[in-house]
């Protein structure tokens, strides 16, 4: 297949950018359609291995796989292109969505906007899961690594890299070794200058924020930073230990106030790991005003999301090499498996969320379990109308979420959300 355009990029990465609410689960559908159902730039399999390499690499999987895609189909400036088409959308609402929080405090309407956006996600979610489950769960074992998977989160909520390292050493070890023979990985050389080129980049502005004593937005690249390295398994795995540093150890915000960023990052295009840019632009503001709030935004922006560039761009190259030796793409595939458990789980954490306005947990266990006297029952309302427009309608998403969210608003000034 001849390579696309940087025009066609641009287009197909622009609106995957723009309609990517929801989180991962919704995120990865959302590109598994425009790139392997309509545009057919990758195949199955291309887009199955490249999800479970971006699953094993710290950062949010859905804006490294975009980022992957890109560079697959037109090298490194495809994979700029399509990461930053991927994040830019969703960095400018929460940009503004921020400021109009510090101004005027909750925004009402807007909530009440995304509340029908959220509905409308739980349906694309629920599509998206059943459409990745049928591609990548091929045997009974697959099905069963899921559901194991599923129960190790949900339930126990052991952490993410243990069942991605467990997952990936059965498929090591239960390998069929009838394969082809590996083609040479690449030069060694070019992958010492990638890490080089954007290590040196990722570093360059806290280099500058220590020489120029710039103690606060140093404290802020430097603890997101760390945050990019160990956000194994996307957002939701850091997100108790990041609230727990920004709210109690650093006292840069408030918990009420992250508890609305959490619900403005969860409902805006782009990843969730945006959440951190509104805690830095909240917490800049707090400090010296808007100078300071924009400043820290776009530093936090930097250190989250250039290391996903230092990643893509160093292992990428590395993936058909692996793909190609039947022990690792025995474990590839088996990660695969357990990434659908993992999707399920971030699935239902969503639902839950949307319908309940508290969810707690058993003793001794992550299982949550919602407070039945906290379920909004609109949000159930807005669920079905959502379904029913997308599933009996057959209405497109980009005008049912633009629908939902008018019903949102509709509920919000009669008075009943």
């Amino acid at each position: 297949m001849n390579a696309p355009s940087f025009a066609s990029l641009f287009s197909v990465f622009g609106r995957i950018g723009l309609l990517s609410f929801g989180g991962p689960a919704a995120q990865i559908a959302l590109m598994h359609d425009a790139l392997v159902t309509r545009q057919k730039w990758l195949s199955e399999d291309q887009y199955l291995r490249a999800l479970s390499l971006c699953m094993l690499l710290p950062g949010p999987e859905a804006m490294q796989l975009a980022t992957y895609a890109g560079w697959r189909l037109r090298g490194v400036a495809g994979g700029l292109l399509a990461g930053l088409l991927f994040v830019v959308p969703g960095a400018m609402i929460i940009l503004a969505l921020a400021l109009l929080y510090v101004q005027f405090g909750d925004v009402p309407l807007v909530q009440a906007a995304f509340l029908g956006i959220k509905a409308t996600v739980i349906v694309v979610v629920l599509q998206a899961l059943l459409r990745l489950g049928q591609k990548a769960l091929g045997d009974q074992t697959a099905w069963i690594l899921a559901g194991l998977a599923f129960v190790a989160l949900f339930v126990f909520g052991l952490p993410f890299p243990t069942i991605v390292i467990a997952a990936g050493l059965f498929g090591y070890v239960t390998a069929d070794l009838t394969s082809a023979q590996a083609p040479p990985p690449p030069v060694r050389a070019r992958t010492v200058q990638t890490v080089l080129i954007w290590g040196s980049l990722w570093a360059a502005p806290l280099v500058v924020l220590w020489l120029t004593a710039q103690e606060f937005l140093l404290q802020i690249g430097l603890f997101f930073s760390k945050l990019a390295i160990v956000t194994f398994g996307g957002a939701y795995a850091v997100l108790a230990y990041m609230t727990q540093a920004v709210v109690q150890d650093y006292g840069w915000i408030t918990t009420p106030q992250m508890i609305d960023a959490l619900g403005l990052a969860e409902t805006t295009p782009g990843p969730l790991i945006l959440v951190t840019e509104f805690v830095a632009l909240l917490a800049g503001y707090a400090q010296g005003g808007l100078g300071l709030a924009l400043a820290a935004g776009a530093l936090t922006l930097w250190v989250t999301f250039t290391p996903c560039f230092l990643w893509i761009f160093t292992a990428g190259p590395y993936l058909d090499h692996i793909s190609a030796r039947p022990r690792l793409a025995a474990a590839l595939g088996r990660i695969t498996a357990a990434v659908v458990g993992v999707i399920l789980n971030l699935s239902v954490w969503f639902a839950l969320h949307v319908f309940f306005a508290q969810v707690g947990t058993v003793p001794n266990l992550a299982l949550p379990v919602p407070d039945l006297a906290t379920l909004n029952i609109w949000a159930l309302i807005l669920s079905g109308l959502a379904m029913v427009l997308m599933l009996v309608a057959r209405v497109k998403l980009l005008p049912t979420l633009g629908l939902m969210a008018l019903a949102g608003c509709g509920l919000s000034l009669i008075g009943f959300t």
